[in-house]
């Protein structure tokens, strides 16, 4: 039989390596008593000639060539074609070294290939196959109990040992058979076990050493034993089994029994198990094979179990094994076993191999922990020195998960130098890194570059372009990204479908949502928990809370287990509607379906207490987080604080941010924006610029909503410089104005009256592109009207419906309680004014409170004392009791300085700028000072 290795790749011509049928050995010539004679001729001195023996038919068995071959093996050729190609040895491994070649059989071979040749005697002491290992000492006279890291310890002063092997008593399998066998490596393996030898008659614990060089006789028997086995096969070159016993027969039948489930029905777990259970005796193979089964399912435990099981038995782990274990550990994100299983695998001697190292990589780079992914990946190159495709893929991983881009590039780089080719994953993993960091541009090189390669692009590589645009805000483009997928042939699945669900979900986009989700339905998927999540979340933020709550109950009927994340949104919309009693109660349905509430579900808690100025409550949800054993973190403290800022207590805002301190927790901006609130609500502006100076110490950059609250705080005492300064300083630092800055600013000159720079400043609004909002325009009618120029007021009021801005019932208050206030007398103007005003709020249907309508009661007998029609249009305004006796003297008067906060429609919502960082949770409305 011949074979023919074609390599087209490479151009290199190798030395044909020749066979010869001579039996003579090299550079030497074999005397005349040292030819060896066949038996079958006689001693006469001239031979007769021998008859011709037929020749014998090819077996067709081809093992019977590879295990008693017709010719003595050459020495190896260093430039031979298996060395060259170290790919194809490594897919096709050589088959085992044939036995010792028999004299007899030896004979008939000569006589048949040289006829009526006189046979050369053999060389004594020169085998045909050499069996003995360089570097192999043989131990004998070992105690029973001896374990491998015991005698490695022994015999490593001589040099490094590649291996220990023990070889385990017949009656106890806990127990060795007294002798083994020690490997010594590196390029002195000869030399180390030379010295070794010395110590053949040394005590070691109270045994007297066995130690000589090993003559291969183990490696002989194994390979005879094989070539036995082999010369039974039948005819085809297969196993025949009716050689082997009833016991082996059920053994190879469970073996392949448990491969054919492992590989048709992986999901069956019970199955699996039945069958591994129904093995009798299982050795090392079958055990490391269920311990890589659980490693697969993530079971770090029964892997666990397995293993132990296995070492109980009596049978030693490979290295093989022992990565199974660690991968079991490292899919549980338990790295300290993984690390303590790396440790007994150095103490019993076992080598580190290179696949150990990318699942020690990669467990490390799925915990976001990229220092020590680096650490072990550097330890590989030095024990390794050709790494491959797939630890380099992890390490990647590890960089792009904590957004280092710059390391990941250089080791893409470096991976490319050494020749190793990327595979498509790399390629994935590099345009998840630029999402995470929001570079575009880049990822769309990326994807690119991917088909330059010659790749197919795939659904991971069009998800990760949706999943680009989604995150960037540009869901109109990842629409474009799902068509061309769609056109290439490729459906969506449930993650793709999910990402363009969420997309809307952040836009509050609710009928777009569903209609992805109607889509999604069509294609014939099932949601799943993640999908669930989404359409709860829809339903939260469109306020349809009872649909949410049913969406839940249909979740849980598809026996589908909800997560926190199920139960967030239904949380937080019963807290921030104002219903804690269905809040608390979504709460304990999240605990009887199994779900342990984590920080996230109580600081949705705490937000919807502190958003109803339930302070006391909040407080107590921290110490039942403390019960829970759960810390609270710097979101819980901020919202705290902010809580006690909207009601102006310093002190406690100060407290638990003092508490926060020295939990040794993070503070940031947000923590620094809820002081200077308290702050400024109570009016302590020295110690807000101490919070000020703070901040510049810890390097905190001031932000535009810092300013707005040093602003509002400086218009609330009326001092129009220092509120000038600030916004000098932002323009001077960089920090553009905002509606809300200039609103501040607006209402600081309104209280000092100088209107003259709050009209200067509204013109300075609209050149910088600023829109004057609702806010904007109640705080300077409320100035004219301060400043006694109703007029003026009238005709800002005017102005703003020109804008197209539609007056709500702050702005009607707001003008009317100032311009009443400050009416004497029934001037035309202001009477017709005050008459249409009253007109439009008939016809908005809005109604004041009891407290306004007394207050405008008593300004209108100064203008009419006996009715008139301003007196009658201004009643159908007033509540439907006010006819009543002792309406007029019951409610208490209003301040006829009526004053315009433009932090005051905010206060119920100081915290929601802090939702947006819990759990993700979308919010409708943000701090007023932000949002106005």
């Amino acid at each position: 039989m011949e074979f023919s290795v074609s390599t087209p790749r490479y151009h290199y011509h190798y030395p044909k390596p020749t066979t010869t049928f001579s039996l003579k050995p090299p550079n030497s010539q074999p005397s005349s008593n040292q030819l060896r004679r066949p038996k079958t001729i006689t001693t006469s001195p001239s031979p007769p000639p021998r008859p011709t023996k037929p020749i014998p038919k090819i077996p067709s068995n081809p093992f019977k060539n590879l295990s008693k071959p017709t010719h003595v093996p050459t020495p190896p050729i260093t430039t031979s074609l298996t060395n060259k190609l170290w790919l194809t040895s490594k897919l096709s491994p050589p088959p085992p070294p044939p036995p010792d070649i028999d004299d007899s059989d030896e004979e008939e071979v000569v006589e048949e290939v040289k006829y009526n040749e006189p046979k050369k005697k053999k060389k004594p002491g020169r085998p045909r196959v050499e069996f003995r290992q360089e570097g192999k000492i043989f131990v004998g006279n070992l105690p029973n109990w001896i374990k491998k890291n015991e005698l490695s310890d022994f015999f490593r002063q001589f040099g490094p040992i590649t291996s220990v092997i023990l070889i385990k008593g017949h009656d106890s399998t806990e127990r060795n058979a007294g002798f083994g066998f020690v490997i010594y490596g590196g390029p002195n393996a000869a030399k180390s076990a030379m010295k070794a030898v010395e110590f053949d008659g040394v005590e070691f614990h109270g045994r007297v050493l066995s130690v000589r060089l090993d003559d291969g006789g183990r490696l002989k028997d194994r390979a005879e034993e094989r070539a036995r086995w082999i010369e039974e096969g039948d005819g085809d070159g297969g196993v025949d089994f009716r050689a082997r016993s009833k016991w082996h027969k059920e053994r190879q039948s469970s073996r392949n029994a448990l491969r054919k489930v492992m590989e048709t029905a992986p999901e069956n777990w019970q199955a699996v198990v039945n069958t591994f259970d129904r093995i009798d005796k299982p050795s090392r193979g079958e055990y490391g094979l269920m311990v890589k089964y659980y490693a697969r399912q993530g079971d770090m435990h029964r892997a666990r179990e397995t293993f132990e099981s296995m070492r109980a038995r009596g049978i030693e782990p490979t290295s093989h094994v022992y990565a199974s274990l660690i991968h079991a550990y490292a899919v549980g994100r338990d790295m300290e076993e993984a690390l303590s299983c790396v440790r007994k695998m150095k103490d019993e001697g076992i080598e580190m191999s290179l696949v150990t190292y990318s699942i020690i990589v990669g467990g490390f780079a799925k915990v976001g922990n990229a220092k020590a992914a680096d650490d072990w990946f550097k330890e590989a190159k030095e024990r390794h020195t050709t790494l491959n495709a797939i630890i380099y893929g992890n390490i990647v991983y590890a960089h792009c998960q904590t957004c280092n881009m710059d390391r990941a590039e250089a080791l893409v780089r470096e991976m490319e130098e050494a020749g190793i080719d990327a595979p498509i994953d790399i390629y994935h993993t590099m345009m998840d890194g630029y999402t995470m960091v929001g570079d575009e541009d880049k990822c769309l090189i990326v994807f690119e570059r991917l088909k330059e390669c010659g790749f197919t692009p795939s659904i991971i590589s069009y998800g990760c372009l949706i999943n680009l645009y989604v995150k960037v805000g540009k869901v109109s483009k990842a629409l474009e990204v799902s068509k061309m997928m769609e056109t290439t042939g490729i459906k969506h699945n449930m993650k793709t479908y999910s990402m363009l669900i969420n997309g809307f979900l952040k836009l509050k986009d609710w009928a777009n949502a569903f209609a992805v989700i109607e889509d999604l339905m069509k294609d014939g998927l099932k949601p799943d928990v993640v999908l669930y999540n989404n359409i709860i979340t829809a339903f939260c933020g469109m306020g349809n809370m009872n649909r949410a709550v049913r969406t839940v109950k249909e979740m849980q009927k598809e026996r589908h287990r909800p997560t926190s994340r199920t139960f967030m949104p239904l949380i937080h919309g019963f807290a921030r509607a104002g219903d804690m009693r269905r809040a608390l109660e979504i709460f304990d349905m999240m605990r009887m379906s199994g779900c342990i509430p984590t920080v996230h579900t109580f600081n949705a808690l705490v937000l919807g207490l502190v958003e109803k100025r339930q302070m006391d409550k909040a407080v107590e949800i921290l110490d039942e987080m403390t019960l829970a054993g759960i810390c609270p973190n710097q979101h819980t403290y901020t919202t705290i604080m902010n809580g006690y800022a909207s009601l102006g207590d310093t002190g406690k805002a100060f407290e638990y941010f003092s508490k926060l301190r020295n939990d040794g927790l993070e503070i940031d901006v947000f923590t620094y924006e809820a002081l200077l609130k308290a702050c400024c609500k109570a009016g302590k502006m020295q110690s807000a610029l101490a919070v000020t100076k703070e901040m510049s110490a810890q390097k905190i950059p001031r932000n535009t909503f810092v300013y707005n609250i040093l602003v509002d705080g400086w218009a609330r005492r009326g001092d129009v410089w220092e509120a000038a300064d600030l916004m000098q300083q932002m323009k001077r630092e960089g920090v553009q104005p905002d509606i809300h800055s200039y609103t501040s600013f607006i209402n600081a000159c309104c209280k000092a009256g100088d209107m003259q720079r709050a009209a200067k400043t509204i013109d300075e609004m609209k050149t910088f592109g600023v829109k004057p909002n609702i806010k904007t325009y109640t705080t300077l009618i409320h100035g004219w009207a301060r400043a006694s120029l109703p007029e003026k007021a009238l005709r800002c009021f005017k102005d703003m419906k020109l804008a197209g801005l539609k007056p709500d019932k702050a702005v009607y208050h707001c003008l009317m309680t100032s311009l009443l206030s400050r009416a004497t007398v029934a001037e035309a103007y202001i009477y017709s004014g005050l008459l249409s005003i009253c007109k439009e709020m008939i016809e908005s249907g809005l109604t004041v409170d009891m407290g306004t309508a007394v207050h405008w009661s008593r300004c209108l007998s100064k203008i009419e004392r006996s009715g008139g029609e301003l007196t009658e249009a201004l009643h159908k305004t007033f509540p439907p009791d006010w006819n009543s006796c002792d309406t007029l003297y019951a409610s208490s008067d209003v301040d006829s300085d009526y004053e315009v906060d433009v932090n005051s429609d905010g206060d119920d919502e100081d915290d929601r700028e802090f939702a947006s960082r819990i759990d993700n949770v979308t919010m409708t409305d943000e701090d007023s000072l932000r949002h106005g």
